[in-house]
Order: C-alpha cells, then sequence, then structure tokens
C-alpha cells in the first residue's frame, strides 16, 4: 500500500502543479478584461476533488482494501492515460486553461488539439480518474461516491461553461 500512497501523492502534487498554473492563466485573462462565472460551484470542486484524494488512502488503509493485479494496474494505465489527456487540453488552452471559468472577450474558441473531437475533453479526463485512481487499490466506494458527485458537479460545471463560451465570436459554429 505504500506504493498506493505514493501515487495519490503524486497526483496530489500534480494537483498543485495544476493550482498553479491556473493562478498565472486566471491573472493574465483577468488583465485581459476575463471574466469569472461559476464562483459558487468553484469551492465545492476543491473540496470534491480533495475529498476524491483523501478518501482513496481512508478508504484503502482503513477498509484493507486488497490490490488485484488486473484491475489495479488497467486502473494505473487509466490514471495515466487521463493525465495525458489533461495536459494535452492545458497545453491546447494555453493561458486560456483555468481551474475556474474564466473568459477573455474578442477571443475565439479554440478548437484545435482534444477539443477538435470533445468539447469539454478536460472533464473526460477529471472522470476517468476520479473513476480509476480509487479502483487502483479496491476503493471502491470512493469511485463511486466521486463519480456521482462528480457527475452532478460537471452538470453544473458545464452549464456555466457552455454559457459563458455562446458569448464568444465563433462559438455558434460549433454549436
Amino acid at each position: 500500500m505504500i506504493w498506493y500512497t505514493a501515487l495519490v501523492l503524486v497526483v496530489a502534487a500534480e494537483r498543485l502543479a495544476e493550482l498553479a498554473v491556473a493562478l498565472r492563466n486566471a491573472r493574465w485573462s483577468l488583465a485581459r478584461g476575463g471574466t469569472e462565472a461559476g464562483r459558487g460551484h468553484y469551492p465545492v470542486m476543491v473540496a470534491l476533488h480533495i475529498a476524491l484524494l483523501t478518501g482513496c488512502l481512508a478508504e484503502t488503509w482503513s477498509a484493507g482494501r486488497p490490490f488485484v493485479p488486473w484491475l489495479g494496474w488497467t486502473m494505473v494505465a487509466v490514471v495515466a492515460a487521463a493525465q495525458v489527456l489533461r495536459w494535452w487540453c492545458v497545453r491546447t488552452l494555453g493561458r486560456r486553461w483555468n481551474t475556474r471559468v474564466i473568459v477573455v472577450p474578442g477571443l475565439p474558441p479554440v478548437t484545435g488539439g482534444p477539443y477538435r473531437w470533445l468539447r469539454h475533453p478536460n472533464y473526460l479526463a477529471v472522470a476517468a480518474e476520479g473513476a480509476a485512481l480509487p479502483l487502483v487499490h479496491g476503493a471502491w466506494l470512493t469511485a463511486v461516491l466521486f463519480t456521482g458527485f462528480n457527475a452532478a458537479l460537471m452538470a453544473v460545471r458545464i452549464r456555466c461553461e457552455d454559457g459563458e463560451l455562446a458569448r464568444l465570436p465563433g462559438t455558434e459554429a460549433r454549436a
């Protein structure tokens, strides 16, 4: 279980790196007249992601969840793929990527990278990681709870984000 704890801590460190990028990008966006929407659901999203990481460790350690190799290694691959997709999104959006919903007026929507195929590819990465990370070491309860709460949160988040993106020029072509 030590290696699983290390994996969860690596994911936590990755989250901190995301926050550093998001903070820098938020300053850039706000300096260019960007406006933030969805402030009310943001603290819930942060709490949910902290609960995911905490739940992974708490359930695995307290319930003595076993490592099942065929499931665990498959889920490690899903976690890795989710990280690749997430950072592809970050790279594609560049300074416009953020953990908050901040839209800079006058900028057209991004249609390259994974956004060629999916409207919200980062949320696919979040959903995949949120289900897979707990299942690496059998924390099925955490996986189920995170998936359910995340689906509800994403319904709110995507509605908020789509509303803001609809204000951008060229969005009508993507709708």
